[in-house]
Parts: structure tokens; C-alpha cells; sequence
């Protein structure tokens, strides 16, 4: 079993936490509140209302719960690789793209119950825009409340509110996102060198990271509805199912690609700094100092 994997993709998905919770914050405003109307418009909006603050809102909570996440997605990842080559015979052998593609699958969806929990917090806090400083008062006064008040009001099962479209867009989110990373990592590694350099996992990270929310913000859209849901105005929705076509209903189809914009805008710096963390952490913890290479991810 590779341990380094799971200690690097801990502090891997920290470091993207801590660079994409502004934009993060401004997409799940968009996705769920209608007075919001498009990215520069709701940034204005929160930073008029609520100062730099508004932008991070509820982030103690997820930069613990998606270190845990990250590290479980990057440490399953690359145990189910192992798993399946020895399966199949291969050795120390390259893995195939359909392999590739079910370990990013596999990782996705185990990390659903140590996300899930930390995810409806933070929704739940990004969408809050009542501030302190401006005399009202919040309904949530930070995570630790915000986690008690769901257990409290909703049962401990409120702590999984939408984790259906949550598995569903990180199940094919993930396999997409190391497919594309492992491809193109392949594409820019120059002839008789077995790995990229430095700014090719940049781009690659990068380019997966928007790859992967492409195929995730259709579900990400229903998964932040189906948190918010009667937490301000009566529920609405019934369920998963009659989330999506009362929202095609009343919004139509467009409306779940309306924060692909800021999905792309955030997605690449965030996962290009993930992958760059990830590689030097586990190039240092498999071989010392001397060996901060890029490893190769999904193809060796």
C-alpha cells in the first residue's frame, strides 16, 4: 500500500482549499441564490456587503474535511492502481486509460462520506450573507455551530443532504480529472524522459481540474439546492429527482452550466497548485530529498 499518497494528497487538497475558497464561495451564490446574477456582479455584491470576510465564510471547517477528502481521493487512486495491475499480471507494468479511468472512479466515490459532511457546512455558511459587522444576526455564528444545528434540526442524516448528486458528480468527476491529468502528463513528456517537467504538470493539473468540473457541475448545481433547501424559505424540493426537473422547469437546462465559468476560472489554478503539492510531497516521501521528481501519475 502507498501511505505517501494519502499524507501528500492531505496537504495537496489544503493548499487548493486555501487558494479557491473566494471563487468558491462566488459559485455557490450563483448556483443557489437568484439575487446573484453572475460572477463580477455577486463578487461586488459580497465584497460591498460583507467585506473580504464574505469570501471566507465557513473555510476552517472544509480545509479539514477535504484535506481528509483529498487525501482519501489520492490515496485510493493510486492503491486501486496498484490493485489492478497486480490483478491483471502487469508488474510494475504501465496501467491502462480504462484503469485510470475506474481508480479516479473508486477514489471519487469513497470520499464521499468524509465530504459530504463538511460540504453541506460550507454551502450552508457561503450562503449565508447576513454579517455581524452590519447589525444582523446570522443564523449560524460559524462551522462547529452551523454542524451542530444541522444534527440538531435535521437529524444526523441532514449531514448527508445531497450526497446522491454529490456522489454523482464526483464519481465521474475524479475518473475524468486523473484520465486527463495521466493523458496529457503522457503528451508532454519529452521523447526518452519518463516524466513531464514542472510546468507540464502545471498544465496538466490545471487543464484536468477544468476538465473534471465540466463533466461535475450539472449535479454540483442540484447538489446545492438540495443543501440550501428550506434552510430559508419553505422546501421546495421533494427530492433528488424532482430537484432536477423542477429546476429545468422553472430555470430551464441552461441553468446548470450557469457557474461553469467560474468552475473553469477556479478549477485551474486550484488543482494546478493540488497536483504541483501532491507531486513534490510524494516525490519527498517515497525517496528523500533528492528525489523530488514528478512522479508518474497513472502511467508507470
Amino acid at each position: 500500500m502507498h501511505i505517501a499518497d494519502f499524507v501528500s494528497g492531505s496537504f495537496a487538497g489544503a493548499c487548493g482549499v486555501a487558494v479557491g475558497y473566494p471563487l468558491d464561495t462566488v459559485k455557490v451564490r450563483i448556483q443557489t441564490q437568484k439575487q446573484f446574477t453572475g460572477i463580477w456582479q455577486c463578487a461586488a455584491a459580497t465584497f460591498a456587503k460583507e467585506g473580504v470576510h464574505g469570501f471566507f465564510k465557513g473555510m476552517s471547517l472544509p480545509v479539514t474535511t477535504i484535506s481528509m477528502t483529498s487525501s482519501v481521493v489520492f490515496g485510493t487512486y493510486r492503491n486501486c492502481l496498484l490493485c489492478l495491475s497486480q490483478a491483471r499480471g502487469a508488474g510494475s507494468g504501465p496501467n491502462t486509460k480504462l484503469e485510470i479511468f475506474l481508480s479516479g472512479m473508486v477514489g471519487g466515490v469513497a470520499q464521499i462520506s468524509v465530504m459530504s459532511p463538511g460540504d453541506i457546512v460550507k454551502v450552508r455558511l457561503q450562503c449565508q450573507t447576513e454579517s455581524m459587522r452590519r447589525g444582523t444576526n446570522p443564523r449560524y455564528h460559524g462551522p462547529v455551530h452551523c454542524l451542530l444545528s444541522i444534527i440538531k434540526e435535521e437529524g444526523f442524516l441532514g449531514l448527508y443532504r445531497g450526497a446522491i448528486p454529490l456522489m454523482l458528480r464526483d464519481g465521474p468527476s475524479y475518473a475524468t480529472y486523473f484520465l486527463t491529468y495521466a493523458t496529457i502528463s503522457e503528451w508532454l513528456t519529452d521523447s526518452g524522459k519518463k516524466r513531464p517537467d514542472w510546468s507540464g504538470v502545471m498544465l496538466a493539473g490545471g487543464v484536468a481540474g477544468m476538465a473534471g468540473w465540466t463533466l461535475g457541475t450539472p449535479m454540483d448545481v442540484i447538489k446545492a439546492r438540495l443543501q440550501m433547501d428550506g434552510t430559508r424559505e419553505t422546501k421546495r424540493y421533494k427530492g433528488f429527482f424532482h430537484c432536477i426537473t423542477e429546476t429545468v422547469r422553472v430555470e430551464g437546462v441552461a441553468v446548470f452550466f450557469r457557474s461553469l465559468g467560474i468552475n473553469w476560472l477556479r478549477a485551474f489554478p486550484v488543482n494546478m497548485v493540488v497536483f504541483v503539492t501532491y507531486e513534490v510531497l510524494t516525490g519527498f516521501l517515497r525517496t528523500g530529498p533528492d528525489g523530488v521528481d514528478p512522479p508518474r501519475i497513472g502511467f508507470e
